[in-house]
């Protein structure tokens, strides 16, 4: 049984164009979210998933330059392109991290697997965090059922297909309570948000380190203006994942 982490990243941003090449501190943010999941133990292998558009050529790049595996598969199916890279690189569990992720906690993508290796759950993630932190766990077998079954071919937004019917049997971890912070948004959509990011990195960032969840949430305790910067995009964004999860149909149900 192999597992992986899939970075799934296009560079078709249209809020913040360009916004998985914005630099901070003299590197990409996709380079500093590689460094972040390199952190993860139990991943057998990374690898960035992005599209066969010659745009995202670069992403490919960086992952050349970053010693880690890439794969371009459908410039919308999200789920095709998770699925055909898992065949190409033989991985039966992976978890998805977003390329506007830039925090995702390599602890909770170890929780992850762990849980997998111990209960074989169709789908994982750990609940309650601050929006951007969790991966989300999927199996193999779990994906190839959907893509047999859904009715949309855009997948931008994919966990309701796992988790809006009783298909498959879905997992949400409890965070320990210092990081039950769901109210937190460390994503990145608007600019905002880069703000946010370079308000962190600002504080806590020194060369070759990778500073932990714990270190973010105690800088955000001691300093409560540091999310404010992008807490009033919140409600943009939701209004967009609620529209994205209206997509989600199955063109029928198996039992």
């Amino acid at each position: 049984m192999k597992t992986a982490i899939f970075l799934s990243i296009r560079d078709k941003a249209t809020r913040l164009p360009k916004k998985v090449l914005l630099k901070i501190k003299g590197k990409t943010v996709t380079e500093h979210l590689i460094d972040r999941l390199k952190q993860a133990k139990r991943p057998d292998m990374i690898v960035l998933t992005t599209s066969v558009h010659p745009d995202d050529v670069v992403l490919v790049d960086i992952a050349k330059q970053n010693n880690i595996a890439a794969f371009q598969g459908s410039e919308d199916d999200k789920l095709d392109r998770y699925y055909n890279a898992a065949l190409q690189y033989g991985i039966n569990f992976m978890v998805i991290v977003d390329g506007d992720d830039v925090f995702c906690d390599p602890e909770c993508i170890d929780n992850i697997i762990k849980t997998y290796n111990e209960t074989n759950a169709d789908y994982i993630i750990c609940k309650d965090l601050p929006l951007g932190i969790t991966g989300h766990g999927v199996k193999l077998s779990a994906i190839k059922k959907v893509l047999e079954m859904k009715d949309e071919s855009d997948t931008e937004v994919w966990g309701g297909y796992f988790t809006g019917n009783n298909l498959f049997k879905v997992i949400q971890l409890e965070p320990p309570e210092e990081f039950r912070r769901p109210e937190l948004r460390m994503t990145l959509d608007y600019i905002e948000d880069f703000r946010f990011f370079v308000a962190v990195f600002d504080r806590l960032y020194k060369p070759g380190k990778v500073f932990s969840l714990k270190e973010i949430i105690t800088l955000i305790n001691e300093n409560p203006q540091i999310p404010k910067i992008n807490s009033g995009v919140q409600q943009k964004y939701l209004e967009k994942i609620e529209q994205a999860k209206k997509k989600v149909k199955f063109k029928k149900v198996k039992p």
